[in-house]
């Protein structure tokens, strides 16, 4: 998952300052983790202690309150509420990548997607979204191809995938939902031609660029394997020592499968 989390710091200087542009400097001194990156981690540690996806993703949003979170899902995290409230933001799908790397099975990822986004993001868009992205992570880390995730995510989802970060780029703007964030984030990784390169796609659609570069680097990383060690290094040394551990400690339980 560090291809996510990655990808949440490289975009997190652009978050409120879009740009419509791959040419930036990676490593910017103002980068730093996001919500994305706090939730992920939750998520990962669910997947390994007591799978209580509610629990944990409440727990570490308080530990790290100022880290971006959106107005409705700080009112629920701060709260004793523990019903969902039938979000389709892209929350969802910004922190379920450890889903695709920790299940064996499709029915499995879709299944754990599904319980990770209903705490929260209990709306259908937020819960496909959530499974679009797992599954896409599932599959890039299993050998399928490019053509054969776009086909599967595609004809499960019913995203539009048939489009290019070049068509997408100029007309598209900041969007938070699930609907209108996955499917382009998607494809930036499926326009791609490696990790590095898909995280400057998925930032310069010049939207909502920390979670969209999460989400694309998440698959990327499956997909290829890993993800350059520069990059592993430098976002790695971004985190606070507790949640680097549990990033260490699912690595260690989840390892990726050796490149073909």
């Amino acid at each position: 998952m560090i291809g996510s989390i990655a990808g949440d710091m490289i975009g997190s200087v652009y978050e409120h300052h879009a740009i419509k542009t791959t040419v930036f400097p990676l490593f910017s001194q103002y980068a730093r983790f996001t919500d994305d990156t706090v939730l992920t981690i939750a998520v990962a540690d669910a997947l390994m202690s007591d799978g209580d996806y509610a629990g944990k993703i409440k727990a570490f949003a308080r530990r790290y309150p100022n880290a971006g979170y959106g107005g409705t899902f700080y009112r629920w995290m701060m709260s004793a509420e523990t019903a969902p409230y039938g979000s389709f933001g892209n929350g969802s799908a910004m922190r379920v990548s450890p889903v695709g790397f920790a299940c064996t099975t499709v029915d499995e990822v879709l299944q754990e997607a599904k319980r990770s986004a209903d705490v929260s993001h209990s709306h259908p868009e937020g819960i496909k979204g959530a499974q679009a992205v797992a599954l896409a992570i599932y599959l890039a880390r299993t050998g399928e191809s490019k053509d054969t995730i776009r086909h599967e995510i595609a004809a499960r989802f019913g995203y539009d995938l048939n489009r290019t970060v070049d068509q997408i780029r100029p007309v598209y703007d900041f969007d938070v939902t699930c609907q209108g964030s996955v499917p382009e984030s998607i494809i930036a990784f499926l326009d791609a031609a490696d990790y590095e390169d898909t995280v400057r796609k998925a930032i310069s659609l010049g939207g909502d660029s920390d979670t969209q570069a999460c989400i694309a680097g998440g698959i990327a990383q499956a997909f290829y394997g890993g993800i350059p060690n520069n990059i592993a290094v430098w976002a790695r040394g971004l985190l606070t020592p507790d949640l680097k551990n549990i990033v260490l400690n699912f690595e260690s339980r989840f390892p990726p499968p050796p490149v073909a």
